[in-house]
């Protein structure tokens, strides 16, 4: 790169030079040569004679002030500025794009021969010269010209005309009421099979909804149209809000960089996130997708009738949208698996984010691109935050804010202090130190220790606050810390002596604080940070027996969970630490996990997850230095070990219970426990081949994929010919082709490299498709440390070699994919020289993106 790229500060934020009220679209459609032409007036509100406008891989055809061409202007790399203009005057421009040929998927491009646009952070600026900054809001009118071999041409809003051109062309006018910035702009132009259905909102009005498919997908689109009604029901009903134009449209395309976006009546959303029926998604593929489709519903009142002011507010609309989206599931479904669901991507992804170089609050100070935004901290972490006020101010509490909210800011651009002060307000609250969460990075830890007083029948809790220490903040902060306490017979024992809140919750607003319990007969066991009630690490000595009664007795089936997942990790702690004690550990292990399974919880689901070992990248958060190969190898032994412990319960419960195929709430139950049986049975001296075999023939996909994981797992003899079948069997359908590859991409042997590096030449594999590369690189990388870390370093390697194509290719995908290497100042010294060295090489590429740029840079540096 031949000039450093400059950052972009939240503290230089200045107002739009100009206003613009409206803005007309015409859409010209071509492969090659799309004409656009935009006309907007525009109002000064400051003195200057100039206008700078954002600009990106744009052909000027012509420039007119006021109906009159201009020429007094000059383009700027990444824009142009048009110099003596009036105060208030109407700008007409006519620019050329390429859509076939751009495959950085921002803007306007071609996914599978149909027109799509992405403009979410800055893809506007590569469909004309414009404000592409989310304070500038305007009402839009579209009309999109097009061949009819693209029978629907969409945009945002509602419809205004339609109608026949000359030479087989056809046009559609449309409008959108709502004054929107540019990245929530849309456009769609294809053939698609179309599935359509209605919403009668609260008030009365029928809305029309429509899903656009590719065709032949027809039969995999009524579970997003079921997901789309029950989610505009449930944002009626639990938060009084209601949908706001006359039609609501999903459009599923195969390439694309995100999951889905929000875009104003116009939802452009990945096919893997839209697409499901039994035979060729999974239970966690309807899950997503029902949870996807409502967080872009909901969407609508948070992020697009107010939005962000600048982009440094991102947590503004996705922290809280999140929020809104895991509510919705909860409220739906399982509370506990969606919380514990929530809590494993804050532990695998966010705390390692916030341990490495690309740390950040979830309200960033700077940043060289905006694509590099859209974190786990910003989005998971955000949703955590919105969380913790809903926990402090109670769902009453909570709703008023919200309220207030939309009635102080409804069609304005704003910032997290607007929400946060319509919370305090609302509700008389005194938030100005819970706003430091929005300010500083880094994982805070609770250190915690107790003391109990038998002759004065006092509990007494010590919570003291750290913070990262290369933060320059660092402050206390203010933390909801939800407690039970467990008396000799599991039963929880009324909290005295200690103001709460809402509950179980304790307030630390200091850096220590202590809380004395009165009239507790015996020394109770704590049930510390319950539901995860902040994003924070736990540090308190639990003793076995603890965690024993908390597994067997507490209130909360997270709580239980959490319980399991510590006496795991402390197991596996003694394995890496090679520590002689281990064996009484897996004795009070043992007794916890045979509990379970003579006492099962209602929901065979969760005791999939009780008895779920953490995986790679949450254990290796608690080391300063990752012991990758001791690591793996004491996740196999425990994973072995609790197989045979279990093994009599597993198969009887295997044996007893049959899979319906059913979508119901014990179906999916049902099948994520015999899946999870199957996988620890085929690691024991059980012959499992006629029950893989039976699995793999199922015309269930969950059932089926659940046979391929064990076999690949346990290294079975039938895995071979069992992958083979399903790249026979569903090599013409794509999204199930990402299963096989992401499997493939999971094995354990030493072949695996050379198969991955093998599948790139599959016929079903494309590196300028995303979801193609998530599948096979990302999991590999992700999800197999054993060959992603090997010691010479292949692993890097490959990892390297595909960002430096996609840095051309995609550089947004490319900045995604490299995180793995990031951190390689955590692992010894070995990994760490390989890590650097596809770092080092990857930063000395000439034309390296500021999507890579800055990742690498702060990285090394």
């Amino acid at each position: 790169m031949t000039q450093k790229p400059q950052a972009k500060l939240l503290a230089n934020y200045q107002p739009p030079s100009h206003q613009v009220e409206h803005i007309d679209l015409v859409f010209d459609l071509s492969p090659q040569h799309t004409r656009v032409t935009a006309k907007y007036n525009l109002i000064a509100n400051n003195e200057q004679s100039y206008i700078e406008l954002d600009g990106v891989d744009l052909k000027l055809i012509t420039l007119k002030v006021d109906g009159q061409v201009h020429t007094d202007y000059t383009l700027l790399v990444d824009g142009i500025k048009i110099n003596s203009v009036p105060q208030t005057f109407a700008l007409e421009i006519e620019t050329e794009i390429a859509p076939e040929l751009n495959t950085s998927l921002e803007g306007l491009y071609l996914s599978d021969g149909a027109y799509c646009t992405q403009c979410e952070a800055e893809g506007f600026r590569k469909i004309t010269y414009f404000f592409d900054r989310p304070d500038v809001l305007a009402t839009y009118k579209v009309t999109v010209i097009g061949d009819k071999e693209f029978p629907f041409l969409l945009s945002n809003g509602n419809q205004l005309d339609a109608g026949e051109l000359e030479e087989g062309r056809h046009f559609v006018t449309w409008e959108d009421p709502y004054k929107k910035p540019s990245y929530l702009f849309a456009l769609v132009a294809g053939d698609f099979d179309k599935l359509e259905d209605k919403f009668v909102t609260k008030s009365g009005r029928e809305v029309k909804l429509q899903i656009f498919v590719d065709k032949g997908n027809l039969s995999k689109a009524p579970h997003a149209m079921t997901s789309l009604q029950k989610s505009m029901k449930w944002d009626e009903e639990r938060f009084n809000l209601e949908y706001d134009l006359d039609i609501y449209m999903i459009v599923a395309v195969d390439f694309f960089n995100m999951g889905a976006m929000e875009n104003k009546g116009l939802n452009i959303f990945n096919s893997a996130c839209v697409l499901a029926n039994q035979e060729t998604a999974t239970d966690r593929d309807y899950h997503v997708i029902e949870s996807i489709v409502g967080h872009e519903y909901f969407h609508n009142w948070t992020g697009n009738r107010v939005t962000c002011r600048d982009w440094f507010q991102l947590s503004l609309k996705e922290g809280l949208t999140v929020f809104r989206d895991q509510e919705f599931s909860s409220d739906l479904g399982s509370r506990a698996l969606n919380r514990i669901d929530a809590v494993n991507a804050m532990r695998t992804h966010q705390f390692a984010e916030d341990a490495g170089p690309m740390a950040h609050p979830i309200r960033p100070e700077e940043v060289i691109e905006m694509n590099n935004f859209y974190t786990v901290t910003v989005y998971n972490k955000g949703a955590e935050v919105i969380r913790m006020m809903h926990t402090l101010l109670g769902e009453q509490g909570f709703q008023k804010g919200m309220q207030l909210y939309f009635e102080r800011h409804d069609g304005q651009a704003v910032t997290c202090d607007d929400f946060v002060n319509a919370m305090a307000d609302a509700t008389q609250t005194d938030l100005n130190q819970f706003k430091l969460w929005y300010r500083q990075f880094g994982t805070p830890t609770l250190h915690v220790e107790t003391y109990y007083d038998a002759e004065a029948r006092t509990y007494q809790l010590d919570i003291k606050q750290t913070h990262a220490t290369n933060d320059p903040i660092s402050e206390p902060l203010h933390v909801p810390v939800a407690v039970e306490l467990l008396d000799e017979q599991g039963q929880p024992i009324v909290l005295e002596g200690v103001q709460l809140k809402h509950g179980r919750v304790l307030e630390l607003t200091e850096e220590a604080h202590r809380f004395v319990f009165h009239n507790v007969e015996s020394e109770p066991t704590p049930v510390l940070l319950e539901d995860f009630s902040a994003p924070c690490l736990l540090e308190y000595r639990y003793s076995l027996a603890q965690l024993s009664h908390i597994a067997k007795y507490a209130t909360s089936y997270y709580a239980r969970w959490e319980a399991m997942q510590i006496l795991f990790t402390q197991q596996i702690r003694t394995y890496v630490n090679a520590e002689a004690q281990n064996g009484n550990m897996f004795s009070e292990l043992s007794s916890v996990l045979v509990s379970l399974f003579e006492h099962k919880p209602d929901d065979l689901a969760i005791l999939a997850e009780y008895i779920s070992v953490p995986n790679f990248d949450t254990l290796s958060g608690g080391y300063d230095v990752v012991p990758v190969d001791a690591l793996c190898q004491a996740i196999k032994h425990l994973e072995l070990q609790i197989a045979q412990l279990l093994e009599p319960y597993l198969i009887a419960f295997y044996t007893d219970t049959k899979d319906s195929g059913g979508l119901s709430a014990e179906d999916v139950a049902i099948r994520a426990l015999r899946n999870k049986s199957l996988y620890y049975l085929a690691l024991t001296q059980v012959d499992v081949s006629a029950w893989l075999c039976e699995q793999a023939s199922s015309l269930n996909m969950t059932t089926k994929l659940g046979a391929l994981s064990s076999a690949l797992n346990a290294q079975h003899a039938l895995s071979d010919a069992m992958m083979q079948e399903f790249d026979v069997q569903w090599n013409h359908d794509l999204l199930v082709m990402d299963k096989w590859f992401a499997l493939q991409a999971t094995s354990p042997t030493d072949k695996c490299i050379d198969v991955v590096l093998s599948l790139y030449s599959h016929p079903c594999f494309d590196k300028s498709n995303p979801n193609r590369v998530r599948a096979l690189v990302g999991t590999f990388t992700r999800s197999n440390p054993q060959q992603f870390h090997r010691p010479d370093g292949k692993g890097y390697e490959l990892l390297g070699d595909l960002i430096a194509e996609l840095n051309e290719l995609n550089p947004q995908n490319a900045s995604r994919i490299i995180t793995p290497l990031l951190s390689f100042k955590r692992f010894d010294e070995n990994r760490q020289s390989k890590m650097r060295a596809q770092l080092e090489r990857l930063a000395a590429i000439s034309n390296l993106s500021d999507d890579l740029y800055e990742k690498i840079d702060r990285a090394l540096n």
